[in-house]
């Protein structure tokens, strides 16, 4: 069974930085990315990239977060840098594989204090 499995959440200050990581068990994804999701509200996209290397963010943390992957391909890292104040929010690993269908990892809390 594939699995994405994450890491790298965790408590910061406004102003630092994080690095997320998500492993697969598997190669193969046309396109992996991050989710995030705070309590009460949606989850929405905060970054993704394909096998190409194209990448794509929300508009709230470009030039703030980076993503990339590695060769050949099976994670993706999220570095987060000038983290703004926020609620305890989950962070979860994204992957729509070449074979079909989409993967959810499991989520990782990140809590950014004023």
């Amino acid at each position: 069974q594939v699995e994405l499995v994450e890491s790298g959440g965790g408590l910061v200050q406004a102003g630092g930085s994080l690095r997320l990581s998500c492993a697969s068990t598997r190669f193969g994804f046309s396109i992996m990315g991050w989710y995030r999701q705070a309590a009460g509200k949606q989850r929405e996209l905060v970054a993704d990239i394909n096998r190409c290397g194209d990448t794509n963010y929300s508009d709230s943390v470009k030039g703030r977060f980076t993503i990339s992957r590695d060769y050949p391909k099976t994670s993706v890292v999220l570095q987060m840098n000038d983290l703004e104040p926020e609620e305890p929010t989950v962070y979860y690993c994204h992957g729509i594989p070449s074979w079909g269908g989409e993967l959810w990892g499991q989520g990782t809390q990140v809590t950014v204090s004023s």
